[in-house]
């Protein structure tokens, strides 16, 4: 952002020309500094009659934008020295065994060495037996129906590959079942819709269209492509050339595996308001902005511990960002005085440009212009905030990592997206939000379940109200999961975060293998449903001090146990080390002793943060939170809905004994509800009492 308007901008680059089977593949790629292409199309089994096509396309392609291509059959091409000649190597309709052994490792030296893959359709035909193939191209052919017309879902149209496509895009060609789900190690760009064709063998989730990193270099994987009649499609063809511009290096993206996400904007802007002049036009599930200097804020919720991503594209030098950590206002400049900005325009001053928290800290600058698109390009944020850490990710490649020290502002609170100005064209997509819980308490340690190292018999399972989006879930009797280089020292408990509609189980915490000591076991209840959560605790003894490879080992009888979301490791009993400083709540806004007063049963409440003593809280783990050297209390030891929190002398009851848990809430001991900001409001002076824990944003708090 720029405090003042520039004049309005004479050009801009052109931005990617391809619409669905309307136009050319002619996008921004023009500029792209010249590269070599290897297309190689042996078949050792089936043998596609679209291959000579396929071949012509990509030499067209590359007439167009500004690569080479070498076309063989010939597996000899596949040495050290030949293969570095080339940024990515397509392998168009390979089928079966194609390289031997020598040629195998010499083209995963290749991939090592930073380079591209390509697989077009039975590409997922070839190399069974070759266990790196199958990694790099992401999953193996199982089957397929008779060629007709079906509906591809394009999930991610921030990629090269996808960005021109429509949220569906209609074709026909043969659609492959595949033996795996890709989804676990790739990035999905798009996925078929079963219930438009028949023969569909994979469900709701069908992998069509993946990215991935592999092994230092990057794959792209397509499924189309069996038909001669899919080269001549404008929209296929300019498919395929992101495709291999991603894998040769010439346009960036985020191809990290991604799960659990929410979409907050993909084409309604329910939840969102517009504050301040201009707008943004919503149009194929883009957002564009019109006119500023406004902000276009997603007023349904505010987040504490937050994963958000979301697609971006500037049609030339134009200004915006992205803000976060701000309270509801109807004043655009509330955003600038209270929260932070993540800067989108490249070509500002270090503090204020692509990539930096706007005045505050620079990104990496290298790092930012080896990770950027060009204007009329797509780029990907994503923006992880844990406490008041924030790390900037650009394409899949951290950038900035920034921690607030400022007591007046936060991370916490809204985000939203700037309009800038006249003149200033900028363009948001596919806006998504995945919630991570609670900062774990001072000393503590929260892992996420599915954040193994490894693991037998479990998988990762996407379930609605999981912290993250996933559980570990098929659990059956003798299966674990472990987490390598975990720090035990001073580990004295250990807490779960379990869901049940089976018949329950155990889980045995150990150290060193599935068979190693035990440390302790927790009983896992069935909790009511499989999307009832609960807590399970239980005393560690005998822990080993230091970095530890920590083992769950899951028992009980039957099949299908228990999912488990997350675990914290608790140091000390009710104690451990205290934590000193403010406690941030809904909107940012620390908890303060109203008035500074220090009588019995002073009043608790919300106010802008200011550093002052009246917010100055030192926290106990599973202990107390005080203040002016009294505690926070519940009035009364009260349980019901309602009841006062205040400040009171200290006198060790459950009224003033209070528990992080694993949703970020703050758990009172006696009554088993959470601290809560009342009627979800952070205006200054809201006072906070006792509610039923629901997680919800006015319960969720982050600790010094």
């Amino acid at each position: 952002m720029r405090r003042l308007l520039r004049p309005v901008l004479g050009a801009a680059t052109a931005v990617l020309a391809v619409l669905a089977c309307t136009t050319p593949a002619t996008p921004a790629s023009a500029a792209d500094a010249p590269y070599d292409v290897l297309v190689f199309s042996k078949t050792a089994g089936f043998r596609h009659d679209a291959i000579p096509v396929g071949i012509q396309t990509i030499r067209d392609l590359g007439a167009g934008n500004n690569f080479t291509v070498t076309a063989t059959e010939d597996a000899a091409a596949f040495t050290t020295g030949n293969l570095n000649q080339y940024e990515a190597v397509v392998f168009l309709n390979t089928t079966g065994d194609v390289l031997n052994a020598s040629q195998q490792t010499a083209f995963e030296s290749y991939i090592g060495s930073g380079r591209g893959y390509v697989g077009v359709h039975a590409a997922a035909d070839t190399e069974y037996d070759w266990p790196f193939y199958g990694n790099l191209v992401g999953a193996w052919f199982a089957s397929h129906p008779a060629i007709q017309q079906a509906n591809v879902k394009v999930e991610d149209r921030g990629h090269a590959a996808t960005a021109h496509l429509p949220q569906t895009w209609t074709r026909t060609d043969e659609w492959y079942n595949y033996r795996t789900n890709a989804r676990s190690t790739a990035h999905v760009l798009a996925t078929l819709d079963e219930s438009s064709y028949s023969g569909g063998g994979m469900g709701a989730d069908h992998p069509h269209s993946w990215c991935k990193s592999y092994s230092g270099g990057r794959s792209f994987y397509t499924g189309g492509g069996h038909t001669q009649a899919s080269y001549a499609e404008p929209a296929f063809r300019a498919h395929l050339l992101g495709g291999i511009r991603y894998a040769a290096g010439r346009s960036k993206a985020d191809c990290r595996p991604e799960t659990g996400y929410t979409p907050i904007y993909n084409g309604s802007t329910t939840g969102w308001s517009q504050a301040g002049p201009g707008n943004f036009a919503n149009s194929d599930a883009t957002l564009t902005s019109v006119g500023g200097m406004g902000l276009f804020w997603y007023n349904a919720k505010q987040f504490t511990n937050y994963s958000l991503k979301l697609d971006w594209k500037l049609a030339g030098d134009d200004n915006s960002g992205i803000f976060i950590g701000f309270p509801p206002s109807s004043d655009p400049w509330s955003a600038v005085n209270n929260g932070y900005e993540i800067q989108i325009d490249a070509t500002d001053a270090a503090d204020r440009t692509t990539g930096a928290v706007y005045t505050f800290k620079s990104a990496d600058i290298a790092a930012r212009d080896a990770a950027l698109n060009a204007a009329g390009e797509w780029n990907t944020y994503e923006l992880l905030v844990e406490g008041e850490r924030l790390q900037i990710f650009l394409n899949g490649v951290k950038i900035n990592d920034f921690t607030n020290t400022n007591p007046v502002r936060s991370l916490a609170g809204h985000i939203g997206i700037q309009n800038h100005g006249t003149g200033d064209d900028a363009s948001f997509r596919n806006i998504r939000i995945k919630e991570l819980g609670t900062t774990p308490p001072p000393g503590n340690t929260t892992v996420q379940a599915e954040a193994f190292s490894s693991a037998n018999g479990v998988t990762p399972f996407t379930k609605a109200g999981a912290n993250g989006g996933q559980t570990i879930g098929y659990i059956d009797p003798g299966d674990w999961a472990s987490y390598s280089g975990v720090n035990l020292t001073g580990v004295t408990s250990f807490t779960s975060r379990v869901v049940s509609g089976g018949a329950g189980g155990t889980i045995q915490v150990r150290t060193g293998s599935a068979t190693g000591p035990v440390l302790g076991s927790v009983a896992v209840p069935n909790t009511g449903s499989w999307t009832t959560f609960a807590n399970v605790t239980t005393a560690l003894s005998n822990v080993p001090s230091g970095t530890q490879n920590l083992y769950l080992m899951f028992t009980g009888s039957g099949t299908g146990l228990f999912d488990v979301d997350d675990f914290t490791l608790v140091k000390g009993g009710g104690g451990g080390t205290p934590g000193v400083g403010p406690v941030k709540g809904l909107g940012g806004k620390c908890l303060d002793v109203r008035s500074s007063g220090t009588a019995d049963g002073t009043q608790i409440q919300i106010y802008t943060c200011n550093g002052s003593t009246a917010q100055t809280w030192t926290v106990t783990p599973n202990s107390t939170i005080k203040a002016l050297g009294k505690c926070l209390d519940v009035s009364g030891s009260g349980t019901a809905d309602g009841t006062k929190i205040q400040l009171w002398t200290c006198n060790g009851t459950g009224a003033q004994n209070w528990a992080a848990q694993a949703d970020g809430s703050l758990r009172n001991a006696s009554s088993s509800k959470c601290l809560d900001v009342s009627g979800n409001n952070s205006a200054d002076s809201t006072i906070v009492h006792l509610w039923t824990c629901n997680g919800a944003a006015n319960q969720k708090w982050t600790l010094p």
